[in-house]
């Protein structure tokens, strides 16, 4: 094992302390050196950085076995491989991005002008993240040579998959994006990277093509065929040593110090001892998720989040962190929220491939994890349309839990902050407790004094399936009714004189355009206006509180339908919306979320041991709740159903113009995660089709409606009317995307920036 405190400290005398112990050493060292043991690989350095300091950094093992064996050193240099598409190609792009020289949704086609003869629909993005549809690798046989002969095979190689539709990891995508840095910058990448990235980072020894000085440090990789000398200073991959050593996939050599500065910039946000080389907003656009939000790969821009690929997350450090590998035996792992990197560059292809070190690699960052003692965030994100709790994967197994609305935690309590006050309760009947009993009958048990009663749309007994909804008397109590969606959708001052506090204790389903929101949002306003208290109980998003998917619902699109600019599908519960709406719109009411207790983000409905109440006549069981954002934001064309009336309400749709057998096929083979579609009759005289929820988890309801909406567009155009169904879209650039015939998944990708920014707008106001 050999160490160098003193070329360390020189190294980072302007950065990065050097830490002198460091409590997981003697387990990391325990762990690279059986692997070492094992034969996996020859030799390692490790080093891992925490809060600005070096805390653990040795060299292992033999750089060399043959010809003559040689031992690790900590300087010694390696053939990064694949970390030269985080290194190299992302952080040239990254510079580029915000000099304003590309955009993200643009296609490839409007810098590389041939590519794929000037017609595809890949996008950047679609290069970045690895959803592009090329294939893997470039064809090596018959062998050929030349930079440019690669970037030719690189522009005509046909996609196996539509853009958008599938994750394969390609090194075609970097080849090409490295020849964007060349475009765009007029230098070939390896000049800018140096000149750009490197340098200004004092990254000396980070390079592609090293000079042959350097060779005697450089750890060699494998040996081409038997008794012959192994690659030294050679780019190991065939496709780079085809292209001469200089591509966007491969070819960048560095040593683990120079690393460390790489990872320390990107901690620092783009910048390091006073240098910036990006900023902090471009590094976090690259460092969070960016693919496709029906997708349960996530990669950002460049850099892995959680793939087939991220094993060297290991098991502890959340998932918003990132990090990348490389496939001679290199990786990088970096964490924001702790401030810690573990870099990882071993020669496992010397003399001969081995094995992929995954195991090792995922070993380490638990161990550091672990020895850190880091805190895992409550909520961490995890793609542009969802959020998990806790650091771990997806969970793949729903939980039984016994949720405890904003009611029962109230009753729980004797409803003590309603004792002694006059109080109007605005509900229907899905304000029940959890063993069936009405909130009006729990809070007169417990001597609260409700004076009126107020309901929304359907009405106080949920029964109502009309414009509008008079006034009435609770049967049971005698209490006064006034209804909410009449002559008036807002609580006026007549109707709160007498009252001390507003409660709202009703039951939603997830989406922007179901009215209950707004009826609490209205009640609010007309309660800060009265200078009333206002509670509202909180109850689950039956939908989960993970799943967010756009459009955003465009400002001068606000109604009854959409109070607020919020997505489609946007994955609060009502209390977390009242905080938004209440701070967003400057209501100012005195507002008390009562929450719930055992209620987690990603919990359906079913997962809470809760009594499903219909919230509204045809909104009668959970599949359709999880239907109704994208077949129901269709529904303002005249002559098409939803199916409201049917024996399934918005698990099937209908016209007079459609053909259900065409139409289930058509959608069908454009493969919606998640849902099969079949040809059915909703009457005699109406076909159409129905909907089965194959995946919930991989389902994504603004995908289906986008689909349908093309689908309907293509095969029976001048039949829907998507203007009118503005207020329910919410966007009129999408609807605008859908008339020129866009696919829906570019419609999707460039929802993107929209939704990351709600998400982030939103965090704030989140209880669980």
């Amino acid at each position: 094992m050999y160490g160098s405190s003193k070329l360390l400290w020189a190294l980072f005398a302007a950065g990065p302390a050097f830490a002198q112990t460091f409590a997981g050493s003697a387990l990391l060292d325990q762990a690279v050196e059986q692997a070492i043991e094992e034969g996996r690989m020859p030799g390692a350095v490790l080093l891992v950085g925490h809060n600005g300091q070096i805390v653990h950094r040795q060299a292992y093992g033999k750089r060399a076995l043959t010809p003559t064996a040689e031992a690790m050193t900590v300087d010694t240099i390696f053939d990064l491989a694949s970390l030269t598409k985080v290194v190299a190609t992302t952080s040239s792009l990254m510079k580029l991005f915000e000099q304003g020289k590309f955009r993200l949704n643009e296609r490839v086609t409007q810098y590389l002008p041939e590519f794929q003869g000037g017609k595809s629909d890949i996008t950047i993005r679609n290069l970045l993240t690895h959803f592009s549809g090329e294939p893997p690798d470039l064809p090596l046989n018959p062998p050929w040579s030349g930079y440019q002969t690669g970037i030719h095979m690189a522009m005509i190689e046909n996609p196996t998959t539509p853009p958008g539709t599938h994750f394969v990891y390609s090194d075609i995508n970097f080849i090409l994006l490295g020849e964007l840095v060349h475009r765009l910058s007029g230098q070939m990448l390896s000049d800018y990277a140096r000149q750009q990235i490197f340098l200004p980072l004092g990254m000396q020894e980070t390079m592609f093509q090293p000079a042959a000085s350097l060779v005697p440090r450089i750890a060699p990789t494998e040996s081409l065929a038997p008794n012959s000398v192994a690659l030294r200073g050679i780019v190991h991959d065939e496709t780079s040593r085809y292209m001469g050593g200089v591509a966007g996939h491969a070819g960048v050599f560095s040593t683990a110090d120079d690393l460390a500065r790489f990872c320390q910039m990107m901690l620092g946000k783009g910048a390091l001892n006073g240098t910036r080389l990006v900023s902090p907003l471009t590094v976090e656009k690259f460092t969070t998720p960016q693919t496709p939000p029906d997708q349960p790969i996530l990669r950002g821009l460049g850099w892995d989040i959680d793939s087939p690929f991220s094993g060297n997350r290991g098991e502890l450090f959340p998932i918003g962190s990132y990090g990348h590998t490389g496939f001679t035996g290199t990786s990088i792992w970096i964490d924001p929220a702790t401030g810690t990197y573990v870099i990882l560059l071993t020669n496992s292809v010397h003399p001969y491939r081995r094995p992929a070190i995954t195991g090792l690699r995922g070993k380490l960052a638990t161990i550091t994890a672990a020895a850190l003692g880091v805190d895992a965030p409550g909520a961490a994100l995890t793609g542009y349309n969802e959020t998990i709790s806790g650091p771990g994967l997806r969970r793949e197994v729903d939980r039984n839990g016994s949720t405890l609305t904003g009611l029962d935690v109230l009753a729980a309590e004797n409803f003590r902050p309603l004792q002694g006050k006059r109080i109007g309760l605005l509900t229907n009947p899905t304000g029940i407790d959890r063993t069936g009993r009405r909130n009006i009958d729990a809070m007169r048990a417990a001597g609260v004094n409700i004076v009126a009663l107020f309901s929304p749309e359907h009405g106080i007994a949920g029964a109502e399936d009309q414009p509008n909804v008079s006034d009435a008397t609770d049967a049971s109590t005698g209490i006064p009714v006034f209804s909410l969606y009449g002559k008036t959708m807002r609580p006026t001052p007549e109707m709160l004189r007498g009252i001390d506090a507003l409660v709202f204790d009703i039951q939603d389903v997830g989406v922007h355009f179901y009215t209950y929101e707004t009826t609490m949002a209205y009640a609010m306003e007309a309660a800060a206006k009265a200078g009333i208290a206002y509670f509202v109980l909180d109850r689950p998003n039956p939908i989960t509180g993970v799943h967010v998917e756009g459009p955003l619902l465009d400002r001068d699109l606000l109604s009854f339908v959409g109070y607020f600019p919020l997505p489609l599908r946007h994955g609060m519960t009502m209390g977390e919306l009242a905080r938004m709406f209440n701070s967003e719109n400057r209501i100012g009411a005195d507002l008390t979320v009562v929450a719930m207790k055992d209620w987690q983000r990603g919990d359906w409905f079913d997962a809470g041991g809760l009594l499903w109440i219909n919230p509204s006549p045809n909104m009668r069981s959970l599949n359709a709740a999880l239907l109704y954002p994208g077949v129901a934001m269709l529904e303002y064309t005249r002559n098409y159903s939803v199916g409201r009336g049917t024996d399934a309400p918005f698990e099937q749709i209908g016209a007079d113009f459609i053909h259900g057998p065409e139409l289930a096929a058509y959608l069908d083979r454009r493969q919606i995660p998640g849902v099969r579609v079949y040809a059915t009759r909703l009457q005699p005289a109406l076909e159409g089709v129905r909907f089965v929820i194959t995946n919930r988890d991989a389902f994504d309801s603004a995908r289906l409606g986008l689909e349908i909406a093309a689908a309907l567009e293509k095969l029976y155009p001048g039949k829907m009317d998507l203007a009118a169904n503005g207020k329910l879209i919410g966007s009129a650039e999408v609807i605008r995307a859908l008339v020129a015939g866009d696919d829906p998944r570019e419609i999707q990708q460039k929802m993107v920036d929209s939704v990351a920014a709600f998400l982030k707008m939103r965090e704030k106001y989140l209880l669980y």
